[in-house]
């Protein structure tokens, strides 16, 4: 296979860095991004190749993608994930002639959208000769590193904060990663893996902290247009914690843009965030070009509590080159909206998930979105990892059924 990676730069002074090397991020500290010969990729593979590829799910473009060799892709039956769209719940959200359209990561492996930037980012460790493997998280970056890694023959320790859904951790454990729980956030957990990298010997791959993982998000952008055929639709909300899927996303429709398998309009980037965790938007309604930390970050969206991302100034200036805007929600609403999604339609959304229908809903009320726009919302996780309403009703064999209840 061809590897049409150029080189890597910084994404903020643009220096850049050989291909091919173990690399974390710049040396002005900030996150690095993956260059590809774009004239090259495009004079030998055509879009339609991509269309008639038979590679699993994701690997489907790996020619926009930084593993040199076939044998270094580590692949745990990936699929292409499904666009469903919200009938029954469109009034309730406030839809006009527009559509709303899930696009559910829930599909994947390990249940989540991480098991696109963890896919890579091990596959890119494989083929690097890396061994010990290190992530904070919150939850389902733990157990797709986890389960990427044992499938790859690699090792891993995985940091949590101690309030991190206890099915994630028994998950990231069941699945070969050693686990620990830690007294904090989940940046104080990135900061213990930073501090141990000389003395244990382990590579972190938190969140933009190495340059993989959001070529792996990137590809949700690129099956997002090829399943639209090639277009893009008006809005696309995100569930924004560390902001790599965002960023991936904005970094694929260029991409596909600069190749000429694309030629449409850009669709505004929506960043959502608990009311409870929202430091990106603060530092947007601030005009901000980097987001201060958040203190006491507290919402029941795991996923989406990180009170600060390496990546912020990537997200700001995704959303403004979008014209896109970034809102958070209450978690009362997110909740109630999951109920309201799962009664109508019968989709299990995650609360991340969740909160992109609540902001799409509070952008509609508060005027700043048309209903008459296509909107796609991503379903991060499956449901089925959050805690969910218990069954109280009761029906005793032993005594006369009274069938009216069941009216």
């Amino acid at each position: 296979m061809t590897c049409y990676v150029s080189h890597l730069e910084c994404s903020v002074t643009g220096e850049k860095y050989e291909a091919g090397r173990i690399h974390t991020v710049s040396v002005s500290g900030k996150p690095l991004l993956v260059r590809y010969d774009l004239g090259r990729l495009g004079s030998e593979v055509s879009r339609e190749d991509i269309e008639n590829s038979t590679e699993p799910g994701f690997w489907r473009y790996s020619p926009l993608l930084p593993v040199s060799k076939s044998d270094n892709r580590v692949s745990l039956g990936e699929v292409v994930t499904p666009l469903v769209r919200l009938n029954s719940s469109a009034e309730f959200l406030g839809v006009g002639s527009g559509s709303i359209i899930v696009k559910d990561e829930s599909r994947l492996p390990t249940g989540s959208f991480k098991a696109r930037g963890l896919g890579l980012a091990v596959s890119m460790a494989k083929e690097l000769g890396l061994e010990h493997l290190a992530i904070p998280t919150n939850g389902n970056a733990g157990s797709a590193l986890a389960a990427y890694a044992s499938r790859a023959g690699l090792s891993t320790t995985v940091l949590c904060p101690d309030n991190t859904p206890e099915i994630n951790t028994q998950e990231t454990m069941a699945q070969g990663g050693d686990t620990y729980l830690v007294n904090g956030l989940i940046g104080e957990c990135g900061h213990i893996i930073a501090d141990g990298i000389e003395e244990v010997g382990w590579f972190p791959v938190s969140t933009l902290k190495e340059p993989y993982r959001i070529e792996g998000k990137k590809t949700m952008g690129i099956e997002l247009a090829e399943q639209m055929e090639w277009k893009l639709p008006e809005l696309i909300f995100y569930p924004t914690g560390g902001g790599t899927g965002l960023i991936g996303m904005w970094k694929a429709f260029a991409e596909l843009t600069e190749l000429g398998w694309m030629d449409c309009p850009m669709p505004r980037m929506v960043a959502v965030q608990s009311d409870g965790c929202a430091p990106i938007v603060k530092a947007w309604e601030e005009g901000a070009d980097h987001a201060e930390f958040w203190e006491n970050a507290e919402t029941e969206a795991s996923g989406i509590r990180v009170p600060s991302a390496l990546g912020d100034f990537l997200i700001l200036r995704a959303l403004r080159e979008s014209g896109g805007f970034a809102i958070a929600v209450s978690d009362e609403d997110i909740l109630r909206t999951a109920a309201e999604i799962g009664h109508r339609d019968g989709l299990l959304m995650c609360p991340e998930g969740a909160a992109t229908a609540a902001a799409y809903k509070s952008a509609i009320d508060s005027g700043l979105i048309s209903g008459d726009e296509t909107a796609v919302l991503f379903n991060t996780a499956t449901g089925l990892k959050y805690p969910m309403p218990e069954v109280t009703l009761r029906v005793n064999k032993d005594e006369e059924i009274e069938f009216g209840q069941f009216l």
